[in-house]
């Protein structure tokens, strides 16, 4: 998978879920400091800024933190491993992080999620099915910190776990509240577009959830636009739908509630692949 990949939108959340760190005395302050954050429109003071928020989540996540907490720390790490750090070993090693917070989360929710990396395929595939919609923001919570872990590892081990994450997505597809679908939809036609469909892959079903999210998100996560091009445009050799995605995306405007900081990394990311669009077609 590639490096930023998947990164922009999954840190869109993964900072506003600050805002679920400490409990009601400073729940506001938390959350009022990760719309900053969200707002900025400098990603390096962010990438400067972003290890106190990791070091204060550590100290709250111990053994008996909540599933809100959990769920912040498997998002926060996430974000951060993936976009902010260019070096593999500590990327892999803040996403181990992620992923672990994601299946601490996962249990602490509900004990249907507990222990389910352990379980054979088809039993993790029963439970992750019958996963509560109720929970569905702790199911969330553990995608994030698994993709996260998938997409830094990037070997053959961590290949062969996408069917898990992709049994996971699906569940969150049935219960995800809206806020939240469409990024699921998007990293659900990020997997689908990673081979062609004559190895296995299902681009054509990919474009649909790509356009799903692009549906839901309104447009305004320009991330889902870069993706699209990034992974099912390129696959598919459409230059046509790569360079009008990515056109859109350097046209549109970053600032967007709660997406300006991560627009603007997507932004760049899309001319970034414009200009290297005669290479690759």
């Amino acid at each position: 998978m590639r490096r930023k990949g998947l990164a922009l939108a999954l840190a869109a959340i993964g900072l506003s879920g600050c805002g679920s760190l400490i409990q009601s005395a400073t729940g506001s302050l938390t959350e009022q400091l990760g719309e900053a954050v969200l707002g900025h429109d400098d990603p390096e003071l962010v990438r400067e800024a972003t290890p106190t928020l990791l070091i204060l989540i550590d100290s709250l996540a111990g053994d008996n933190a909540g599933p809100a907490v959990l769920g912040s720390a498997a998002q926060l790490y996430a974000a951060y491993g993936v976009v902010f750090v260019n070096d593999p070993v500590r990327a892999l090693k803040l996403t181990e992080r992620a992923y672990g917070y994601g299946r601490r989360a996962l249990c602490a929710a509900d004990r249907a999620g507990c222990g389910v990396q352990q379980l054979g395929f088809d039993e993790y595939e029963a439970r992750m099915g019958a996963y509560p919609a109720a929970r569905a923001q702790a199911l969330y919570d553990y995608v994030i910190g698994f993709l996260s872990w998938i997409q830094a590892r990037g070997d053959y081990e961590a290949l062969a776990r996408l069917p898990r994450l992709q049994v996971a997505l699906e569940r969150l597809l049935d219960v995800a509240p809206p806020d939240i679908r469409g990024r699921a939809h998007m990293y659900m036609g990020v997997l689908q577009c990673l081979r062609p469909a004559s190895l296995g892959g299902a681009p054509e079903e990919g474009m649909r959830n790509f356009d799903e999210a692009l549906r839901l998100t309104r447009r305004q996560d320009l991330s889902v636009l870069v993706e699209y091009a990034r992974n099912c445009a390129r696959l598919l050799y459409d230059r046509e739908l790569h360079d009008r995605l990515l056109e859109e995306a350097v046209d549109a405007p970053a600032d967007q509630p709660g997406l300006t900081l991560f627009n603007i990394l997507a932004k760049a990311d899309a001319r970034e692949l414009l200009s290297t669009a005669d290479e690759y077609f």
